[in-house]
């Protein structure tokens, strides 16, 4: 194991760093420092060697060219033992560099901060990662510290082991900076792609995915499965669930964020006050109306008796009697919202495993979905399409009133959110009977219907596909369904508007799906 003789020092985050340097020099070790670091060290009284000295070149360019010369690099690189190696450093009379310790320049929080360009520009780093790829890529011979975090382990081993480190010790540090190069490359190219870079067939020809771990989960879906959560490592300020701010109750689980993104993807869909009560990703209940309360109180309307351990879900503020009609429901696992108000907060929260979260950025912005497969990911479009009524078609005898049209655009839009084969009872803004999940559509409508019951009549129904047969549309009867809405498209859709007719029930095609697998 080598001993630590020579040392660069050059990080932005300066933390930490007199103290690991001034041990370092205590210990005999020449230490190398550029800009800010320098000054700092020499402010602090410890002993550095400007870069320069080394170089024999000033810094230029406002600082873009210090660290990017062979007299650096070089000793980064050799191979100790190495015949050719140490004749070629002897000969230009360079001499090897045993430790590195470089942190970047801030550039995702410098994308954050809505920055101007120049600025944003100005915080690509090309001296650091070069140096720290160098030395991670000599780990048997150098270590290459990117992590403030790991200065203290660094040292420990450097005190413990006579200035050396072990090869394992440094091979870990040498990953960290390959992680570290590969996410600060993947926020440059987003920064410079716009986060949605198209080729010319719509989709980029290869794709990376980064991501960093925010937390380890207490498990995964079931106990006996392991969860972690992780975030984009894009440079953007995170939304939707990830950039929720928690306001109450147990840490969440894996369970938890896959429904609370359910619920907030559903509500931001809709401009007016929305409540989404959502168990296992699927809504049980949804509706919209002049204020959260009525929202709440009709979306539970639509089944109370799965809303039990839900995850509610506004795109408004949840006021106190909001609050109190939450509590009075049952138990409930979370809630999110846009705000809450004070007294609706302190009430919520005597509920003390009761998670809360707020939620400033909504869940809408990301461009593409992804769908994991063993072996790959599939890749699309996210499922943003709108229908209005100049879009509806009406394909039966019996006209839908501009009454029955709106209700029927609501109920169409509900099914964007509800997995395949989507039904959707609804009137007046609000759900009276989803069905969801089934192989056979006759089958979700059946389950629809029975949960919407006796308000079944006079209500809307709503397809996410097409209906294959007439069986659903003899069933809508059955519960007085007065008016459908479907995409349409299916060759039997002359026999199903003929059932349609006579069962004096209006039926508009859209023209479009809403399939969710």
């Amino acid at each position: 194991m080598p001993k630590i003789k020579r040392a660069i020092l050059s990080v932005y985050h300066k933390e930490g760093i007199v103290p690991f340097a001034r041990f370092l020099t205590e210990k005999g070790v020449e230490v190398i420092s550029t800009g800010g670091t320098f000054a700092l060290l020499k402010k602090e009284g410890v002993p550095a060697k400007e870069v320069s000295q080394v170089t024999g070149f000033p810094e230029m360019l406002d600082g873009r060219v210090k660290t990017l010369h062979p007299n650096l690099h070089a000793g980064l690189l050799a191979i100790r033992g190495n015949a050719a190696h140490e004749k070629s450093l002897e000969e230009y009379g360079i001499r090897p560099i045993d430790l590195l310790v470089v942190n970047l320049y801030p550039f995702a929080e410098t994308v954050r901060s809505k920055a101007p360009q120049e600025e944003i520009i100005e915080m690509i780093d090309i001296g650091g990662p070069a140096m720290l790829r160098s030395a991670a890529k000599n780990f048997k011979y150098v270590a290459a510290v990117s992590d403030p975090a790991d200065y203290e382990m660094v040292l420990k081993e450097l005190r413990e082991k006579d200035m050396t480190l072990t090869e394992p010790t440094r091979r870990l540090l040498a990953a960290k900076v390959f992680r570290l190069t590969a996410l600060y490359d993947g926020m440059v190219r987003d920064f410079f792609s716009g986060n949605a870079s198209r080729e010319s067939g719509g989709f980029p020809a290869a794709l990376s995915l980064q991501f960093q771990k925010e937390a380890d989960l207490r498990y995964g879906e079931n106990p006996h499965q392991k969860g972690a959560l992780y975030k984009t490592s894009s440079g953007q300020a995170p939304g939707g669930v990830i950039g929720a701010k928690k306001l109450n109750g147990k840490e969440l689980s894996f369970n938890n964020i896959l429904d609370l993104d359910a619920a907030l993807e559903m509500v931001s869909a809709f401009t007016e006050p929305a409540c989404a009560i959502i168990k296992h990703t699927g809504p049980c209940g949804f509706s919209v109306a002049k204020n959260s309360l009525v929202a709440f109180k009709n979306a539970l309307a639509c089944d109370p008796v799965s809303a039990f351990g839900s995850i509610i879900g506004f795109n408004h503020t949840v006021d106190l009697k909001t609050a109190r009609a939450i509590l009075d429901s049952g138990f409930v696992e979370c809630v999110i919202a846009r705000q809450f108000e004070k007294d609706a907060l302190e009430l919520l929260k005597t509920k003390k495993n009761l998670r809360l979260l707020s939620v400033a950025a909504g869940w809408a912005g990301e461009e593409w979905d992804f769908k994991k497969v063993r072996g790959g990911v599939l890749l699309q479009d996210r499922d943003t399409k709108g229908v209005s009524l100049a879009d509806l078609k009406c394909v039966t005898k019996t006209k839908p009133s501009r009454a029955d049209m709106e209700d029927l655009l609501f109920a169409f839009k509900v099914c964007g959110y509800v997995k395949s084969n989507a039904i959707v009872v609804a009137t007046k803004g609000m759900t009276l009977g989803l069905g969801m999940g089934q192989p056979s559509r006759v089958d979700s409508c059946r389950a629809a219907l029975t949960k919407a019951g006796k308000r079944s009549k006079g209500a809307v129904l709503a397809s996410d596909g097409f209906f294959p047969k007439p069986d659903s549309i003899v069933l809508a009867k059955k519960y007085g369904i007065r008016a459908i809405v479907q995409p349409g498209g299916s060759i039997q859709d002359e026999v199903v508007i003929e059932a349609a007719n006579r069962a004096k029930i209006s039926m508009v095609f859209t023209g479009i799906r809403h399939f969710r697998h």
